[in-house]
């Protein structure tokens, strides 16, 4: 199996997450596969929030993995997610952002990005693993009630991110890092 071998590509969607499981439901969706959203008009935080995707070049996307594993191994596998995302800002734009545990891209204190693990199990077994990415890259305009807390790659630093090469470098890297982890 080869993350991100298949990508679909939307320009406006609810959100990347939701349509990942509506494939899963209808088995029609291949190990691997990430779908990539400019959009999003009902894109999924944690604990039930939004995450708004206003803008294209930012990126909204969500990744498929097909699995067999004890939930145990999936301890800590949010972080390490993060931890990826950090090292390719670090790496491809020389940009330093942090983490906030569980699952919070930051920089200064404000929010730049999100990470959204999501499983369906049988008992303790984890059979699907949809993992929904979002990151203000190139958004300059927040909406009130989220403006003091969120922020921006292009606010912060006035720098333009290539979506595409971070989301391929990602699949990269997670393939390197995490597949042997979860054993598929």
């Amino acid at each position: 199996m080869q993350i991100g071998h298949k990508i679909i590509h939307y320009e406006n969607i609810d959100s990347t997450q939701l349509e990942m499981w509506r494939r899963v439901q209808q088995e029609k969706i291949e190990n691997g596969t990430v779908i990539v959203a400019d959009i999003q008009t009902k894109g999924k935080g944690t604990h039930g929030r939004k995450w708004f995707t206003k803008e294209k070049n930012n990126i909204a996307f969500s990744l498929y993995i097909k699995v067999n594993c004890e939930i145990e191994k999936l301890d800590g596998f949010t972080i390490q997610i993060a931890k990826i995302i950090v090292n390719i800002f670090k790496k491809l734009y020389n940009i330093e952002l942090q983490i906030k545990e569980p699952n919070d891209i930051v920089y200064n204190g404000k929010k730049i990005g999100g990470i959204l693990t999501e499983t369906k199990l049988i008992g303790n077994i984890v059979k699907h693993i949809v993992i929904g990415i979002g990151i203000n890259t190139n958004q300059e305009k927040f909406d009130k009630e989220i403006n003091d807390i969120a922020t921006s790659i292009k606010n912060e630093f006035g720098i333009e991110i290539d979506s595409e090469k971070v989301i391929h470098e990602f699949c990269r890297e997670f393939q390197e890092k995490l597949i042997k982890r979860i054993g598929t």
